[in-house]
């Protein structure tokens, strides 16, 4: 015989809770909340799983994300990824913060795989993080890696804690840049990359 629907709901065995889930469901409670009501009931595994997800850069090698993908190539013209999407945790209040990321580099020698360039913005992106901070580690990341001439990163984003709380700005965005090398020493280097990210090529 079926067993009715709202029996096998209640049947259902609750979803193991990691140590960040029992801490949110004391959370929830200390905020006023029901922790075990329907709509709750599994937020807290739910929340666990998401942070993380938003945090496991923390768990990513650069090894481990070149993998190789260094090439030697007779190529000394700028490369650019742009618009690379990504979402962050503000480790001052733990709300998000997006935005694109621009990135440029001169190639000396060698250069990386594209697709690994996002992969590296993903790897800082997914920590808790300071604007600021993040472009300069991506910078640094890619003139460890690549030993280039110059590289350059600018980081576009908006921040919730600006626009949920505090001054509450919802049209405020913030730009940090990274530069090295010739991107900051060759003002028509410099300007190039500006330039070229700043309309649509595609």
């Amino acid at each position: 015989m079926k067993k009715p629907k709202a029996l096998v709901e209640v049947m259902a065995p609750k979803p193991a809770e990691g140590p960040i889930a029992a801490r949110v469901r004391e959370i929830l409670a200390e905020l006023g909340e029901d922790p075990a009501r329907e709509g709750l009931i599994r937020t807290p595994v739910r929340t666990e799983k998401a942070l993380r997800y938003l945090t496991a850069g923390y768990q990513m090698r650069i090894e481990e994300i070149l993998n190789g993908a260094l090439f030697t190539v007779k190529y000394d013209e700028m490369v650019i990824v742009k618009d690379i999407e990504f979402f962050s945790l503000c480790e001052h209040h733990l709300l998000p913060f997006f935005g694109k990321v621009h990135v440029a580099y001169l190639p000396r020698r060698k250069v990386i795989g594209l697709s690994k360039i996002p992969r590296i913005v993903d790897m800082y992106a997914r920590r808790l993080q300071l604007q600021e901070r993040m472009t300069q580690q991506i910078a640094d990341t890619i003139e460890k890696a690549v030993d280039p001439l110059g590289v350059g990163v600018i980081c576009q984003a908006r921040h919730l804690c600006m626009m949920m709380r505090g001054v509450e700005k919802q049209h405020s965005g913030a730009v940090t840049s990274a530069m090295r090398g010739a991107l900051r020493d060759r003002q028509e280097t410099r300007e190039e990359f500006l330039s070229l990210i700043s309309h649509d090529a595609f």
